[in-house]
């Protein structure tokens, strides 16, 4: 339990042992699945799989933090894949190159689903998958300055958002780093049984002033 002792501070050994039967999916491995998945291996989760069909380009690696300079061209799923499992010695990390259709037409069963894609069509996906499952997701998106995380379970991602195709424009890389750390704090109070805000989205940015700012909106 060396490797715990910090966690095992905040709760019991049978919460921790409890990790290792979880089952995640995270959903893109670019800048936010990089952070959230190297987060959850470090907590203990059991198996984790990472679905993402996109290959590691030059202009990732400055907000993606799982890949270096050397890991362009390969699969960004098996490049986290490889990462997660040299750190951690009781996940199991499954790459799947494949988008999110494909990996719903799979029917693997999991306790909870990380959006870390960057496109509202896949977070409709999602979200309609995940209903039919019944089980949550965590949304998570990043936009320059700003970002976006919350916790589906009953609210219906599209009476929320307008689901339309946008461009992608600048991300500042440590926003990108801080909204996967709120995703992956979620998923840690959700598995150990603390207190948890569902439905809810929490909108974090900097003001014209530069100062920081946290709204929170029900999405009931």
């Amino acid at each position: 339990m060396d490797y715990f002792h910090r966690q095992l501070q905040l709760w019991s050994k049978e919460q921790q042992d409890s990790l290792l039967d979880k089952k995640i999916a995270i959903i893109g491995s670019g800048g936010l699945g990089c952070s959230v998945g190297l987060a959850l291996s470090g907590l203990g989760i059991g198996e984790i799989y990472l679905i993402d069909f996109d290959k590691v380009e030059p202009h990732n690696i400055h907000r993606q933090i799982a890949f270096k300079i050397s890991d362009e061209k390969q699969y960004k799923s098996e490049v986290l894949a490889k990462l997660i499992t040299d750190r951690s010695f009781v996940t199991k990390a499954t790459p799947l190159v494949k988008n999110f259709a494909e990996f719903s037409g799979l029917d693997i069963e999991v306790d909870i689903i990380i959006d870390s894609t960057d496109n509202l069509e896949t977070r409709r996906e999602i979200d309609t998958y995940a209903k039919s499952k019944n089980i949550p997701w965590i949304y998570g998106s990043v936009e320059a300055f700003r970002g976006q995380v919350a916790l589906f379970e009953q609210a219906k991602f599209e009476d929320v958002f307008k689901i339309a195709k946008l461009d992608p424009v600048g991300i500042a890389a440590p926003m990108v780093i801080h909204i996967a750390s709120l995703q992956a704090n979620l998923v840690t109070r959700y598995f150990i049984g603390l207190p948890v805000q569902k439905d809810k989205l929490h909108y974090i940015h900097f003001d014209e002033n530069g100062e920081y700012c946290l709204n929170k909106y029900s999405l009931l």
